[in-house]
């Protein structure tokens, strides 16, 4: 029998080593490499009737504008949308909220303007481990205490546009100031916002009102502002109650002293306040007149998909769905590697039609707030109140 040469068993064995490698890269490379297929269901959770429904309205406008300029999909996967109608009702929110997670499975949360709803979609994400992008609402709670890898803003905390809006005020010059909101989440934590750049810069509050939401029987409440002789009042209201305030304000005769506000007293009401609205100072992540090419491009699309001008809950939407891309590029389409999706958005820089933002270690915007003043029909930048705002995120552990 004759003996088998050296090289020949030398290379038989290296042909048997790589068909042992080949062989188990097979069987390794789907598990490591496999893509998720099929869509991306996408529960919007926003409110369709009552005070915010032109809110919801626009939010859903902007995030389905993005996704349709990436042709449908975000992160290689095609878009599911499920709505559900808040009606910005914080007591059915949690039945609203388990609807979209226990009846129709999205692998995404989108919700919403009401702060009290908001904080129960957090609760519900937090334990369920679903995604949520908060479009609006900006209880502090979201990116402090209730926090979470799964949880992330597109908008702001309340504490930003308040804590500008004091900051602005003073540096006006103005020494006293009154205060008048809804007493909820949101007009709670927008007034602290207010009097912590305000008190902190040397001004004195000298009258704090409030009213319940959505009550908008301000005539009792602007007496008493005439009578506290303020400097200047600082004022949150949103949608159909902004649009009341601003005219009961002028019609009270208070024009004179001068009017703050956080922008949403101004956005997306303009038309309907009409003249009683000019002179109205806000503060916000957005305003007309940035005349950025991103700014641009998004108000032309905006305009020819939906025949009506974009407003800041239009912006927030479109960088929502924004967001989502960013994640779901990095995690290639996979909504279960959350440790990867919020490292991408911690990483990335949005460039959005308000100006590139990034987001902070609680996944809140950190971002410009402008000064705008309302001319005409249209809040105008005059400056920027407040550069680079990072909200404290007071209580967030993560």
């Amino acid at each position: 029998m004759t003996p088998t040469p050296p090289l020949l068993i030398e290379s038989t064995m290296k042909k048997l080593s790589i068909l042992t490698a080949l062989a188990a890269a097979a069987v390794l490379t789907p598990v490591a490499q496999a893509q998720p297929t099929g869509k991306i269901k996408v529960g919007l959770m926003l409110p369709a009737t009552g005070t915010f429904a032109a809110l919801g309205t626009a939010i859903e406008n902007g995030f389905k504008l993005h996704v349709i300029e990436q042709g449908g999909k975000l992160g290689g996967r095609e878009i599911e949308f499920v709505k559900v109608d808040d009606e910005s009702d914080a007591a059915k929110a949690m039945d609203n909220v388990n609807k979209l997670i226990k009846r129709d499975n999205v692998d995404v949360l989108i919700g919403t303007v009401h702060s009290g709803v908001a904080m129960a979609m957090a609760k519900a994400a937090k334990e369920s481990g679903k995604l949520l992008i908060v479009p609006n609402a900006g209880a502090d709670a979201i990116t402090g205490p209730m926090c979470g890898p799964n949880i992330f803003r597109s908008s702001f905390s309340s504490w930003q546009p308040g804590y500008a809006a004091g900051e602005a005020m003073a540096r006006k010059g103005h020494k006293t100031a009154a205060t008048i909101t809804w007493k909820y989440a949101a007009g709670d934590e927008m007034v602290r916002g207010f009097k912590e750049a305000f008190e902190k810069n040397g001004g004195k509050i000298v009258k704090e009102l409030n009213l319940p939401f959505p009550n908008v029987e301000f005539q009792a409440l602007l007496t008493e502002v005439a009578a506290a002789k303020p400097e200047a009042v600082f004022g949150f209201f949103a949608g159909g109650g902004a649009v009341k305030f601003v005219k009961d304000y002028a019609a009270a005769g208070l024009k004179k002293i001068p009017l703050y506000g956080t922008g949403f007293l101004t956005d997306g009401t303009l038309e309907a306040q009409g003249a009683d609205a000019v002179g109205v100072l806000t503060t916000l992540h957005y305003a007309d007149g940035l005349n950025t090419p991103k700014d641009n491009a998004f108000r032309l699309a905006y305009v020819k998909a939906y025949k009506m001008q974009p407003d800041v809950y239009a912006v927030q939407g479109y960088d929502a769905a924004q967001m989502l891309g960013v994640g779901l590029a990095a995690t290639r389409g996979d909504v279960a590697k959350k440790a990867e999706f919020a490292a991408a958005l911690r990483a990335a820089t949005i460039d959005s039609p308000r100006g590139k933002f990034t987001i902070s270690k609680a996944h809140n915007p950190v971002q410009d707030m402008y000064l705008r003043e309302v001319s005409g029909k249209e809040n105008k930048v005059v400056g920027i109140a407040s550069k680079a705002l990072s909200d404290p995120a007071r209580g967030c552990r993560m």
